[in-house]
């Protein structure tokens, strides 16, 4: 959460705190896998014991369904923004995807395979681990063989868009395609379902490669488009897309993973030794991808992506036990801790621009005249 905010406050003028345009990583691209990481930590700590099955799934199902809800009000264009007091939105054009749905999809998947698809041998080693939980790990393999056989393997056709320009003015453009396993903004195979699938107007408007040095003058910064700018520049792209939400599942599977070592290992070295191993492995994994050609993507959400943000999420979630329970350093995490269990809260107030908006709609007879004024940070 506290790197949410200050990623969403010091983007706009620090490159290295905003997105990636594309390949590659920055800090804010560690942010959503982060997220997903440690509701995988907490489900192997909420489904510790079972005793109905029955009940803990339509429980999960239900929390899975008002969390995509809330993300549909939040994302999907009903709040226009801090400086447009308006409200409202075209069903026709809502925005479907998002972050709280790509959480809750992850969620929900991650809930069952806890509740359903666990074993009953004794945990004494790390092996024994994978031999209780194989299904689990099981289902990961085949989520993500089965996204790397539709991002490679899907044939990706033409496409054609409009967009409205000053004055509503219409324009179309079309974008040369024709390719399979093609991970450029333009052809790659996570936009083209997503168009199919949601439809292109259901996508989100302002794409990240929006900042690419193809399309922005002002890179990594928005900026006015060159001159030779790709057609595809303008073409809407959700980075919170279907394909790339299967990859979500994995992140938050192999939270899960680190949760059962929690569970079953009481010794802090052993649960130690069991997150640092894994945790570098898939770095170097990933890192070895990466240099391979399998780039680190976040909107395409790839394997080394996944790999990487899970590998240095262990890490950090290892740095953090060893600081505030081993060495009993909890006094420096009593404000992150909070900003932990109130963390849906404080995305909706801050991240989703509900507080500012509060902030700035309630004024005297000007708009400029508001509670940000009053209070002497107003202009």
């Amino acid at each position: 959460m506290l790197l949410m905010i200050i990623v969403d406050d010091a983007g706009s003028f620090i490159p290295a705190m905003n997105h990636s345009p594309w390949d590659g990583v920055t800090v804010a691209d560690f942010v959503m896998p982060f997220f997903l990481f440690i509701v995988g930590v907490a489900l192997a700590l909420a489904y510790k014991r079972v005793p109905d099955k029955l009940d803990a799934t339509k429980k999960a199902v239900l929390r899975a369904l008002k969390l995509f809800c809330l993300g549909l009000v939040l994302q999907g264009g009903f709040f226009h923004g801090v400086r447009s007091l308006t409200f409202g939105v075209d069903l026709q054009e809502i925005r479907l995807m998002g972050i709280l749905q790509r959480i809750a999809i992850a969620y929900l998947l991650t809930a069952l395979c806890e509740i359903w698809l666990k074993g009953d041998e004794d945990v004494d080693y790390g092996y024994d681990l994978l031999k209780r939980y194989r299904y689990q790990l099981l289902v990961g393999a085949v989520v993500a063989i089965t996204y790397m056989s539709l991002l490679y393997g899907t044939y990706v056709p033409d496409c054609e868009y409009q967009t409205s320009g000053p004055g509503s003015i219409e324009k179309s453009f079309f974008v040369k395609c024709g390719v399979r396993g093609d991970t450029s903004p333009g052809c790659n195979a996570v936009g083209m379902i997503d168009r199919r699938i949601l439809g292109i107007q259901h996508l989100y408007g302002r794409p990240v490669y929006a900042r690419s040095k193809q399309c922005s003058i002002d890179s990594p910064q928005n900026g006015p488009l060159p001159p030779d700018a790709p057609s595809w520049c303008q073409a809407p792209f959700d980075p919170e897309g279907l394909l790339s939400s299967v990859m979500a599942i994995v992140t938050c599977l192999i939270g899960l993973q680190y949760g059962h070592i929690i569970v079953h290992f009481q010794k802090h070295r052993e649960r130690i030794m069991n997150w640092l191993i894994p945790s570098f492995s898939m770095l170097v994994l990933a890192f070895a991808m990466d240099f391979l050609g399998l780039r680190m993507n976040k909107p395409l959400y790839t394997l080394s992506y996944t790999l990487a943000t899970a590998g240095a999420a262990g890490l950090l979630f290892c740095g953090i036990y060893t600081l505030v329970d081993i060495y009993g350093y909890r006094r420096p995490t009593v404000a992150m801790e909070w900003m932990g269990m109130h963390a849906l809260m404080i995305y909706v107030l801050i991240a989703c621009n509900i507080l500012p908006i509060f902030i700035h709609g309630f004024y005297w007879k000007e708009p400029q005249n508001n509670l940000l004024k009053f209070i002497g940070i107003g202009p």
